[in-house]
């Protein structure tokens, strides 16, 4: 087993998880450009578990909003972390993510958003 990925929770608005979603398309195709294998992002639907934490409470998420579960597929680190470096830097991030992180209307909150690159442990695919 090989390959590498970035993993991410946020919290957004329920009001502007659309916008959001466009964005994030947008986002996805420039980060397969600079190497990612693939892009994912859920919307949070079962989100209270009986006796274990939840992503709700992990990233103090209010009433009026959605938990965003993703990751980013890489074929290995190198390729992660030179992605990582070219992504922010592209300025096309710059015009999808301004309007994420207007103060006015904040959609996209990095301080809240909980994130971290993973290397394989256990898989298993198939039936």
């Amino acid at each position: 087993m090989s390959g590498y990925i970035d993993g991410f929770v946020l919290p957004v608005p329920r009001k502007h998880l659309d916008e959001y979603k466009k964005a994030a398309g947008k986002i996805a195709e420039i980060w397969k450009e600079y190497g990612a294998l693939g892009y994912f992002e859920y919307a949070g639907d079962d989100m209270k578990p009986e006796g274990l934490r939840s992503f709700l409470d992990f990233v103090d998420a209010k009433a009026d909003e959605v938990v965003v579960f993703g990751w980013v597929v890489f074929e290995s680190r190198e390729t992660r972390d030179l992605a990582n470096k070219k992504v922010p830097a592209d300025p096309r991030m710059t015009d999808l993510v301004a309007p994420l992180t207007d103060p006015a209307r904040l959609i996209f909150d990095a301080g809240r958003m909980v994130y971290g690159g993973f290397q394989p442990l256990v898989g298993a695919a198939g039936s």
